[in-house]
């Protein structure tokens, strides 16, 4: 809902679509409000490298292959939730990928992005929830992030379901 203004259609590019698929899970023990934050920030970044890539494209182009973010959630073997966020955006170079969840590292031109927002994401997934966070990408063709987080928080964490 927050990021529904960036979602819609703008003159120049048609409305970036959402497919969402998630599978039956159990309830989890979690922070909920730090994992809206990733969730947020994954999003957001997701709609700008497809706002990237409409930007070195012609309309047409854009038209025949618009804008596509896609969420799936899903309880692994391994009993842990798995959320995947990937996006048809302008893809990260293998040269950079190692980068994205140092702080401070951003692409974004200055004033666009502090990058904390990927390193603080890793922060919460990894320290907070005990869990693993990783990107898969291409580019020009889009980037993939996978969160797998266990059903309950490690002892030295506090929850709110």
């Amino acid at each position: 809902m927050i990021l529904d203004n960036r979602l819609k259609e703008k003159p120049l590019h048609p409305a970036i679509q959402v497919h969402k698929q998630y599978g039956d899970i159990p309830q989890i023990e979690c922070c909920a409000g730090q994992l809206n934050q990733v969730f947020l920030n994954l999003i957001n970044n997701a709609i700008d490298a497809i706002c990237d890539r409409y930007k070195k494209q012609t309309l047409e182009q854009i038209i025949n292959e618009p804008g596509m973010i896609w969420i799936s959630i899903m309880l692994t073997e391994q009993k842990t939730v798995q959320i995947r966020i990937a996006d048809n955006g302008i893809g990260i170079s293998p040269e950079i990928i190692s980068k994205v969840f140092d702080p401070f590292y951003t692409t974004k031109p200055v004033g666009s992005g502090t990058g904390l927002g990927l390193s603080t994401s890793y922060q919460i997934i990894v320290e907070k929830h005990g869990g693993t966070l990783r990107c898969v990408s291409q580019e020009s063709v889009g980037s993939e992030f996978v969160i797998e987080i266990p059903l309950k928080l490690p002892q030295n964490s506090s929850s709110t379901s």
